[in-house]
């Protein structure tokens, strides 16, 4: 079992520290003196780390995906925590257990599993709830949305994060549904349950997640075409119309050209898949921004550094708010008291030479 986690270096700044970590990214790059350095990126199950290792000739043979045994120190550039490693190598497999390298959700897998179900049997479209069922009943189909990250590395990227970007994309589209009833409410959850489905042939994990050469090749909006269509053709009498809006919600769900969709949204469930999509995607980029920022010994109520994936930085209304009423009650207590709270500081912090 691991003893040095991502989410504690903060506490080893300007400190060599020993530990264990999954290699998620590995380049060789050169520097302005004409030298090659390693540029890592670092992780277990609790985030990411960036790493830079000046003397590659002290490396051991390893490569990205691989668990290594690292020795450096911890420290700050540009703001964000680093490590400068002095030694590395693959470790052997006797020396890690493989659950500690990828990050995974916070709920229980097997209570998602079973909302899931539940969504699924609130349908009344029998066409609908057969297609469903067709996917949650195939073992192989069913293990891979258990484990299955929703990205890479943007949202939801641990493991169960495509199965809890669902359900939380089914609660909001449901709530939706109701506001809008006109938009078809069965329809529009078949196409939260499968807009993303693809994703389990165009992703892998195992210490870190990466694209299947398929995934590279097709992406996963083409892939999960071609397993929907690969059920309903096993399902009789299947409604061509009905097979025609689902994979129109599928692949118009990036909602744009340029963001790769296929189509652009043409229906209102397929409009309103699109935006609710984008916004659970972006505020759990958000959440993972200040969990980040957190990490890396930053305060949760200042802003973060430049998301690129958004664009701008950020900032964590509920820490800054409570940051500033805090400030707030401490600035009334000082005019009210002064000398009380002086006096309080002389108790607390006696003199030392």
């Amino acid at each position: 079992m691991k003893d040095l986690w991502v989410a504690d270096l903060a506490n080893w700044e300007n400190r060599d520290t020993t530990g264990f970590f999954a290699v998620a990214a590995k380049q060789v790059r050169t520097g302005r003196d004409g030298g090659r350095y390693f540029a890592l990126t670092l992780c277990d199950r609790t985030g990411q780390i960036d790493a830079r290792m000046w003397e590659i000739a002290e490396a051991g043979e390893f490569e990205a995906g691989d668990v290594v045994k690292v020795r450096g120190q911890v420290s700050r550039y540009n703001e964000k925590l680093q490590i400068k490693v002095d030694k590395i190598r693959a470790a052997q497999t006797n020396e890690y257990e493989l659950g500690d390298f990828l990050p995974q959700s916070e709920r229980d897998i097997d209570q998602m599993w079973v909302e899931l179900e539940g969504w699924v049997a609130s349908f009344r479209d029998p066409d609908l709830k057969s297609l469903l069922e067709a996917f949650l009943q195939d073992d192989t189909l069913a293990q891979a949305l258990r484990q299955a990250p929703a990205a890479k590395g943007m949202h939801h990227a641990w493991i169960g994060g495509l199965l809890e970007h669902v359900l939380s994309l089914m609660a909001l589209c449901d709530s939706a549904a109701q506001h809008y009833p006109s938009v078809n409410r069965d329809l529009l959850l078949t196409g939260v349950a499968l807009h993303d489905i693809g994703k389990l042939h165009e992703l892998a994990w195992g210490t870190s997640f990466e694209y299947t050469l398929e995934g590279q090749m097709l992406g996963h909006i083409t892939i999960g075409i071609r397993m929907i269509e690969e059920k309903i053709a096993k399902l009789p009498n299947f409604p061509p119309a009905k097979r025609l809006l689902v994979e129109h919600l599928v692949l118009s769900h990036h909602g744009r050209y340029e963001f790769g969709s296929p189509k652009l949204p043409m229906t209102p469930e397929a409009i309103m898949l699109h935006y609710l999509d984008d916004l659970d995607a972006k505020l759990q980029t958000v959440r993972s921004e200040f969990a980040r920022a957190e990490a890396n010994g930053r305060s949760s109520a200042e802003m973060t550094d430049w998301v690129r994936s958004l664009e701008r930085p950020l900032l964590n209304t509920a820490a800054y708010l409570e940051t500033e009423e805090l400030r707030g009650i401490a600035g009334k207590t000082a005019k009210e008291k002064p000398q009380e709270k002086v006096e309080d500081q002389n108790h607390a912090l006696p003199f030392e030479d």
